[in-house]
């Protein structure tokens, strides 16, 4: 699975003029679930993006989890945002190919258990919705934005 994740003072999912997830100071989260990915692979993203230390502590230094928000009053919200063209291949040429990215239900069925076990995980956890046309809004803090994949 691919995710970037983009520090955030706040951000927003709107879906036909409706927002359907917002959060304040967390992680925008896009996530790509790609062929052949597994619900073990999905733990193991969402065990490292909790854990990832990119909030600043005290001296400023990047040192703090969204989890570790919480434990500070400001809880840190996650946004999870489905985006299958984190999986574009722009080797051949100058149109992306989406052939890695997975199919449509499999892409389906791992984004809602990844949003499922975030929701067992944390207490602030918002989303936009799969396959949507999504207008993404946020504030990027930092700017701080981390690609992470996992096999």
């Amino acid at each position: 699975m691919i995710s970037l994740l983009q520090r955030v003072s706040e951000a927003r999912v709107v879906v036909d003029g409706v927002v359907t997830g917002e959060i304040g100071p967390g992680l925008l989260v896009l996530v790509c679930a790609e062929r052949g990915d597994t619900e073990a692979q999905a733990d193991k993203l969402l065990a490292k993006i909790l854990k990832l230390r990119i909030f600043s502590d005290e001296a400023g230094k990047m040192n703090r989890s969204v989890q570790d928000l919480d434990g500070q009053g400001a809880c840190g919200g996650l946004l999870i945002v489905s985006q299958f063209t984190l999986a574009a291949d722009t080797t051949g040429g100058n149109r992306p190919s989406f052939t890695q990215a997975a199919p449509h239900d499999e892409g389906q069925r791992l984004y809602d258990y990844f949003v499922g076990q975030a929701r067992l995980a944390h207490p602030v956890v918002q989303t936009g919705r799969f396959a949507a046309d999504m207008k993404v809004q946020l504030i990027n803090d930092g700017p701080v934005t981390i690609p992470l994949q996992v096999n």
